[in-house]
């Protein structure tokens, strides 16, 4: 096999933000709140909540998560979550309408019926939840139950997503997530049968003893079950962030010639399945609103991936969630301790945040565009905020040319197939702040194959 270009094994950021989460720094509450009060009442919000309790713990994932052995702490942990939301609402300026809300983790699922209800209902109360609003949730087939499934139909749920990941028993036993394919079938089945119509999967690439009949295998299984969505990630390993990540053989990862012959071949498969690719991993059904927003130049990216939500403000509440307004992002505490006892003293539970300069509006802008649609106008981008200089002057993609990954037409800079898999490496090349955290420490991130 010949070798992979060096910028091919270049660590970037996955872009669901710009910039990046761990440029975030130290931020003032009361900003956050005049933010709020800002937001524009005739644009609908969105709203994501964390849920950072598992009841099974996943070698792989990098989330912020917990392992719930009792249920006593996801008692008290919905009972706060519950004042953050009144907390929220008392500082918009009116009763807003919600166009997407996203209920993640961790495993919300791991919380009882009882109490999502609860939640449901106040933000119902406190909101104006819009008659076709998608209403997510994450879940974990392993420990779901009927009764669960069930209620979640009966509150308005109308989207699943559940991490597969690979379907190889010896690659689940490796990454400590046994679920059958038997499982995963039932789950979808129960899901639509309860109205929950719209099912997400995750996949990954590159996990421990993982091969390429193997990931063709779990692409042929999981395009005969038919989910509206797929993920295809690629695993990535950092287990001086993610600890969890360190009972995971190293020895027995694919390297990456291996991953970009899976991710690749993945792709040619689930396309040949129907599938459309959506930017650099997600698939969709040719009839699912990411697809039809794809095709009408409407895709956008944020902290769930890729995304027809358009919305201007995301309100993230729980610990670690991420939202974003006009004006920047703001991130609550990771550790569930300091995220309660900010709320109970009725204070917002942010642990940094960031505010938008004109640069960093200009290149995000270039970022989402060239990542969601393959393609832009940069000199317009430059243009609309304010800059009047060549964009040859900032921007250096000349070896991105010579290599066939991208084109040049007047001022539009164009992916080209050899490139679209490589399209955050491209984008890493407007990204003034790639190389080190706001402290002066060095980033680390995944791997872009």
């Amino acid at each position: 096999m010949t070798a992979l270009p060096s910028y091919m094994l270049k660590n970037v950021p996955r872009y669901t933000s710009y910039p990046t989460a761990p440029h975030f720094s130290a931020f003032p509450n009361s900003l956050y709140a005049n933010w709020l009060q800002q937001s524009d009442p005739n644009k609908p919000i969105s709203l994501y909540l964390h849920v950072p309790f598992c009841k099974q713990l996943c070698w792989y994932c990098g989330c912020n998560m917990k392992l719930a052995s009792k249920y006593g702490p996801l008692k008290s942990y919905v009972k706060t979550l519950m004042r953050e939301i009144e907390l929220v609402v008392k500082h918009l300026p009116q009763k807003m309408q919600v166009a997407h809300l996203h209920w993640g983790g961790g495993t919300p699922t791991a919380l009882e019926a009882g109490d999502i209800a609860d939640v449901m209902a106040l933000l119902r109360e406190r909101f104006d939840i819009l008659p076709d609003c998608e209403i997510a949730i994450e879940s974990d087939p392993r420990t779901l139950s009927q009764e669960m499934i069930t209620r979640l139909g009966e509150l308005g749920f109308n989207r699943a997503s559940f991490g597969v990941q690979e379907f190889n028993a010896d690659v689940q036993k490796a990454i400590n997530r046994i679920q059958p394919e038997k499982m995963v079938r039932e789950c979808v089945k129960n899901f639509r049968s309860a109205g929950v119509k719209n099912i997400n999967f995750d996949l990954i690439y590159g996990l421990p003893h993982q091969t390429l009949e193997m990931i063709k295998k779990t692409v042929e299984i999981s395009a005969d079950i038919k989910p509206d969505r797929i993920a295809l990630f690629g695993y990535a390993h950092v287990p001086w962030m993610a600890k969890k990540q360190r009972l995971i053989d190293s020895k027995a990862l694919p390297g990456a010639e291996a991953r970009f012959v899976m991710a690749k071949e993945a792709a040619r498969l689930f396309e040949e399945a129907g599938y459309q690719a959506i930017g650099f991993d997600h698939f969709a059904l040719s009839d699912d609103d990411l697809a039809l927003a794809a095709n009408q130049g409407e895709l956008h990216r944020n902290f769930q991936g890729f995304t027809n939500d358009n919305a201007e403000t995301l309100i993230g509440m729980g610990t670690s969630s991420i939202g974003k307004t006009a004006f920047g992002y703001v991130q609550n505490f990771t550790e569930t301790g300091a995220w309660a006892r900010a709320v109970e003293a009725g204070e917002f539970p942010i642990v940094r945040g960031h505010v938008l300069s004109l640069d960093d509006k200009m290149r995000g802008g270039l970022i989402e565009a060239l990542i969601c649609q393959g393609r832009v106008d940069l000199a317009d981008g430059l243009k609309r905020n304010g800059y009047d200089q060549p964009w040859q002057e900032l921007f250096e993609i000349d070896d991105f040319i010579e290599d066939g990954m991208v084109e040049i037409e007047g001022d539009q800079l164009i992916v080209l197939e050899k490139g679209k898999k490589l399209v955050r490496v491209i984008a890493s090349r407007f990204d003034a702040y790639i190389g080190a955290c706001v402290d002066g420490s060095k980033t680390r991130h995944s791997i872009a194959v």
